[in-house]
């Protein structure tokens, strides 16, 4: 579409081709991602390989929780994995974790 085209189209429909244009875009996007991981896929199996065993089994999304570092002995329901701020039985205990380590 020429800028001479452009200029002539109205707000309404200049609105109107972006929205098709951005939907287009977005369709392509989608395509194109496909169509690279067809490739891919195609590529790793002809050379013997499954893409899970070339790139990972990808992420999914969930996190790991930390392991336990930290405990109260006063009450063994109270722990810390050492990540965040430390907790106030370690800080009203004087702040030395060493004598909490699990």
């Amino acid at each position: 579409m020429k800028a001479s085209e452009l200029a002539a189209l109205s707000l309404k429909d200049l609105r109107s081709l972006r929205e098709r244009v951005d939907a287009a875009i977005a369709e392509r996007e989608v395509q194109d991602r496909a169509d690279v991981k067809a490739k891919l896929a195609d590529i790793a199996a002809k050379a013997g390989f499954s893409v899970g065993e070339l790139f990972g089994p990808g992420r999914s999304g969930k996190r790991v929780a930390a392991a336990i570092k930290y405990r109260n002995p006063k009450d063994p329901s109270q722990t810390w994995t050492g990540r965040g701020r430390k907790p106030t039985w370690i800080v009203a205990a004087g702040g030395d974790v060493e004598r909490f380590c699990v």
